[in-house]
């Protein structure tokens, strides 16, 4: 059977303007969770003090087709996956 998973719209303004378009992946359906979930990857990137709120980061559907294994392993150990779509390091 396939893991779902609960995926996150997110548009976040970087510090030199440009917005970073990607989805937080997550194996729970939790609002606030994903924001922190994003909040952790911003700061890895160096992004820590983008404007992270659920505006900027809401629920926008449920995968049940699962992901591929990588994708699948990392949800199960750190609790999210970061997809990057657009203007993200």
């Amino acid at each position: 059977m396939a893991m779902e998973v609960y995926v996150y719209d997110t548009y976040v303004e970087a510090k030199d303007g440009r917005t970073m378009h990607f989805d937080v992946f997550s194996g729970v359906r939790d609002d606030a969770k994903a924001v922190e979930q994003a909040k952790q990857w911003l700061e890895e990137i160096g992004e820590g003090d983008a404007v992270i709120t659920s505006k900027e980061c809401n629920f926008c559907h449920v995968d049940s087709r699962g992901v591929p294994e990588p994708i699948e392993k990392q949800i199960k150990e750190k609790g999210f996956y970061i997809y990057k779509m657009e203007n993200c390091p």
